[in-house]
């Protein structure tokens, strides 16, 4: 929930725009937008686990 304060509306849009988007709730919004075969779904979710793993992994040096 946002708050408006003297009528700051552009101000309050893009808190909510922050928030939504650090929930991941854009991207959830593409991702049911259409129909994703499951093989796709499968390399999709192994292609953001390697993702996270090289961001893991290169923080730590």
């Amino acid at each position: 929930m946002v708050r408006v304060y003297g009528n700051n509306l552009e101000g309050a849009l893009k808190i909510f725009k922050k928030q939504i988007q650090q929930q991941g709730l854009f991207k959830e919004l593409k991702k049911r937008s259409y129909y994703e075969k499951p093989s796709v779904k499968r390399k999709r979710k192994r292609q953001e686990a390697r993702k996270r793993m090289v961001k893991i992994t290169s923080s730590h040096f």
